[in-house]
């Protein structure tokens, strides 16, 4: 099974707004079909401004209807958030440099934005504060991701990923059609350790995050991620304890 989001993003409260830093127009008549040289050349630019991977969402109609969207291609760029920061105790300071980061990748964003309009395409930052819109349930599209037990985003590049999404007119990107992730589910029902070292006791006795409680989106606390077989051993190789066991108990 897949967790489904139970509740709206948590709002990093700490997070400022990101200035506009666009510096070319999007096009009058923007194309909608990318080939593979320019794609290339997309994935090489992320690589060189440190993302850690890149995924591609097609929302369906029911989706956009739901959220209320006019577009249907999104491309997202994810980033390593830094373990020196994650690791450190809840505090002001700790808030103030997980922006600091933020501000620093989210001003690489408009970079490739302007990249895609160079090339003629339509391409536009989603906003990652805005409340009317989820990006995590937009990453849930890209099938490239699932939710934890702990409410958090996973990607296969790890638990620590952070991300930015533009939308495009791009309509021909390699969009996955099935989400191999879904086995996490079963997983973190045998664990549960993200509910037993919650400092905050902020699960409710359904084993759901409570918003109100939790204390990651105003002071920093990233105790569930710090406790995660998937923060601390990685996704393959927790997938690879996951199938064996599986195997066992199939004999």
């Amino acid at each position: 099974m897949c967790f489904e989001i139970t509740d709206e993003d948590f709002r990093f409260k700490y997070h400022h707004p990101l200035p506009d830093f666009y510096k070319v127009s999007n096009p009058a008549n923007p194309k909608t079909q990318i080939d593979n040289s320019i794609l290339k050349d997309l994935k090489n630019l992320a690589i060189e401004n440190n993302c850690a991977g890149i995924s591609y969402s097609k929302l369906s109609d029911e989706f956009r209807e739901e959220w209320n969207i006019d577009f249907d291609n999104v491309i997202i760029f994810k980033y390593m958030m830094s373990p020196e920061i994650l690791e450190m105790e809840p505090s002001k300071l700790k808030c103030k440099l997980t922006d600091d980061e933020f501000q620093e990748i989210g001003r690489k964003m408009y970079g490739f934005a302007d990249f895609l309009r160079k090339k003629g395409f339509a391409a536009e930052l989603l906003n990652p504060l805005d409340d009317e819109i989820s990006l995590r349930a937009i990453a849930m599209q890209s099938n490239d991701a699932v939710i934890t037990r702990s409410n958090m985003c996973l990607f296969k590049e790890g638990l620590n990923i952070g991300f930015f999404m533009i939308h495009t007119s791009i309509e021909n990107l390699p969009f996955k059609k099935e989400n191999d992730m879904c086995w996490v589910g079963e997983f973190c029902k045998t664990c549960g350790k993200c509910i037993r070292k919650c400092p905050e006791n902020a699960f409710d006795e359904n084993e759901l995050v409570l918003k109100k409680v939790c204390t990651a989106h105003r002071e920093g606390c990233s105790q569930c991620m710090l406790v995660c077989p998937f923060y601390k051993k990685g996704y393959i190789k927790i997938k690879q304890k996951y199938d064996k066991r599986v195997a066992k108990k199939r004999g």
